[in-house]
Parts: C-alpha cells; sequence; structure tokens
C-alpha cells in the first residue's frame, strides 16, 4: 500500500470516527425532541418511533398549561444574566491581575483557584445554605446568584487566565510607545483580541447557571422564585404516572434559550476556543 493510499485509509477512519461521536451526541437531543412530537400512546408502544410519524404539538401545550413556566424562565434569565455578568467582570479582572502583574503569592492564589475547582459544589451545600440564612438571602435570587457566581468564578478565572496570556504584552508596550496609557493601550489593544474568549468562556458559564439543579433545590424551597431545572422536576411530580411525551416537551422547552443564545454568539466562540488553544 503506497503512502498516500495510506494517508487517504487513516482519512476515512478518522471521519467515520468522528462521525461515530457526532452520532452520539446528537441522538439524545433527537430522541427527546422527537419524543416531545409523539403522542403518549406512541411513546409507550413497544415499536419504536425514529420519527414523528404521529405529529402532534399537544405535549407543548399540556407542558405550557400546567403553568409556572413563564415564570421559571424569568428566574432563571435573571440568575444566569446576573452570575455570567458578574462572573465575567470579577474573573476578567482577576486573569489580567494574575497575567500581567507581578506581586506576593501570585502563584498561591492560581493554585487555590486550581484547588478550589477540585472540590465538589455539593460538598459545600450545608454550609452555604446557613451562611446565606444568617444573610437573609434563602428563596431569593440576589442569594441564588451570589452562589452561582462563587460557583462559575474558578473555572472563568483560570480559563480567561489562558486567554490573556496568550497575548503578547509586547503590543501594550508597542502602543505605549506610540503614546497611550497603560489603560489606554489595553483598551484599545488587548481588549478587543480577548474578545473572544470572554465570549466562549461566557458561553461555558451560562450552560453551567442556567442547567444547575442541587443549589436551585436547597436556596429555593418556595413554589415561587423556581428556575426551570426546579420547574421541571416539579412538573414530573404532578404528572403522577410519567407521561414522557409531556416532558420531553417541557425539557426542549428548556433547552430552546440555550440553544438560541449559542447560536447568536457561535462565531465568537469559535474564534475564542482557537485562540485560546494557542499560546505566543
Amino acid at each position: 500500500m503506497t503512502t498516500r493510499a495510506r494517508t487517504r485509509t487513516g482519512r476515512v477512519l478518522l471521519n467515520l470516527a468522528a462521525l461515530v461521536v457526532i452520532i452520539c451526541a446528537v441522538f439524545p437531543v433527537y430522541w427527546m425532541v422527537n419524543t416531545s412530537l409523539l403522542p403518549a400512546s406512541a411513546v409507550r408502544g413497544e415499536t419504536p418511533h425514529f420519527w414523528p410519524d404521529q405529529f402532534t404539538l399537544r405535549n407543548y401545550a399540556t407542558a405550557l398549561g400546567e403553568g409556572g413556566f413563564l415564570g421559571a424562565l424569568g428566574t432563571s434569565v435573571t440568575v444566569t444574566g446576573i452570575t455570567l455578568v458578574a462572573a465575567l467582570l470579577f474573573a476578567f479582572l482577576a486573569a489580567v491581575a494574575l497575567s500581567r502583574f507581578r506581586f506576593r503569592s501570585r502563584k498561591s492564589i492560581v493554585v487555590a483557584i486550581l484547588v478550589v475547582q477540585m472540590i465538589p459544589a455539593e460538598a459545600m451545600i450545608i454550609s452555604t445554605f446557613r451562611v446565606l440564612d444568617g444573610w437573609a438571602l434563602v428563596n431569593t435570587i440576589a442569594g441564588l446568584s451570589l452562589v452561582y457566581i462563587a460557583i462559575v468564578l474558578p473555572f472563568t478565572i483560570w480559563t480567561l487566565r489562558g486567554f490573556v496570556q496568550g497575548v503578547p504584552a509586547e503590543l501594550e508596550e508597542a502602543a505605549m510607545i506610540d503614546g497611550c496609557s497603560r489603560t489606554g493601550a489595553f483598551w484599545r489593544v488587548t481588549f478587543p483580541l480577548l474578545a473572544p474568549g470572554l465570549v466562549a468562556t461566557g458561553v461555558f458559564a451560562f450552560i453551567q447557571a442556567w442547567n444547575e439543579f442541587v443549589f436551585a433545590l436547597v436556596i429555593l424551597t418556595r413554589p415561587d422564585p423556581q428556575t426551570l431545572p426546579i420547574w421541571l422536576r416539579a412538573f414530573v411530580q404532578v404528572t403522577k404516572a410519567t407521561d414522557w411525551s409531556v416532558v420531553m416537551a417541557a425539557s426542549t422547552l428548556m433547552a430552546l434559550p440555550v440553544v438560541a443564545f449559542f447560536l447568536i454568539v457561535q462565531h465568537r466562540m469559535t474564534g475564542g476556543l482557537v485562540s485560546g488553544a494557542v499560546k505566543g
């Protein structure tokens, strides 16, 4: 077998492997949407339906008719928005300080951030709840947002630090030679190069805050306010004998805002992932 033939065979095998991975990743999402468009009788039947051959939107009407979706959606959007903005702001300032400045205990702070990421957040549920209860922040959007910010910050700081280090400091020095102040050089030269990294990090922070369930369940003990994951849990309990068609419809409604957000920022996210993978 010639070298060209071996190369072509290797590419075909890699493409097939990539196709298998894509199918394994996409099929659960497709099955969720497909099930949401089928009646309960078809889902409970012995014959699987790989496409919505008995198409119906009644499951979505039932999910929305149970009530609470719009309120939970508003709570999730508010909490996730606060978490995203605050986490990116604090993480950005911390990443710049850790990457651009030399000060005592800088390495210790970096190690501490890494260690904090290794601690399961669920191990601190009791202490977190007691602190929020002492501050009268239980069953409040502010309390849940504060917890989410603390959960997301270590990851965002660590990730943004890599993006900041990937932008050569010489660019700022050249701008300062041309007459810019240190602050002006940073905002005019470095910050535009970091924008894709901010978007990429923001997407991960958004998904983590949007899908979080355990802390929301512990902190929001009342029916109002509640986030979408808690609404979905309560909805499953209301249905008694689980109607999986309706549950899948509710899950699809919950996933739509994430898909919309990703579609809006996908171009920036791709550039951020690429720039974060290359260190100059």
